[in-house]
């Protein structure tokens, strides 16, 4: 079966140029359509999320889904960027629900602590700690 072409629409070009601004940081269909609407381009949601799946075919952007309830989000990562490999661990806050988006070095070390002490291998894209953010705590006095 014959593959589609990548066509470099005009489109297309402006949402990865728009990735590009923003690399490493993890964005999702709504915030790249909130983007492109305030600049003037006309785009529905479905060719952003076509446009994108595409990149993530192609290596250009990686997709991160966290949970049924939370909306895919996708990064741009330069090809000389350490994070390309994928080492990405989130927080999500039971309170409000925001998603924090978390490339530390000593997250890395769990991961190989897993997979050198238990033989088992996480894929950080998938892993979320859960527990309460910074806002919430302040709002509420929760330690």
């Amino acid at each position: 079966m014959a593959t589609k072409p990548n066509y470099r629409t005009k489109q297309r070009e402006q949402l990865l140029d728009y990735m590009k601004t923003v690399p490493g940081e993890h964005i999702t269909v709504g915030d790249v359509c909130d983007y492109l609407h305030r600049q003037g381009v006309s785009i529905g949601q479905t060719t952003v999320y076509r446009q994108m799946e595409r990149m993530v075919d192609e290596g250009l952007v990686q997709k991160y889904v966290i949970d049924i309830n939370s909306p895919a989000c996708f990064a741009y990562i330069p090809e000389d960027d350490h994070f390309k490999e994928g080492i990405c661990f989130h927080c999500k806050c039971e309170k409000c629900g925001k998603l924090i988006h978390m490339n530390c070095e000593a997250l890395g070390d769990i991961k190989e602590h897993l997979m050198e002490h238990h033989g088992f291998v996480l894929d950080p894209r998938r892993t979320v700690f859960y527990g309460v953010c910074e806002d919430c705590r302040a709002n509420n006095s929760v330690k």
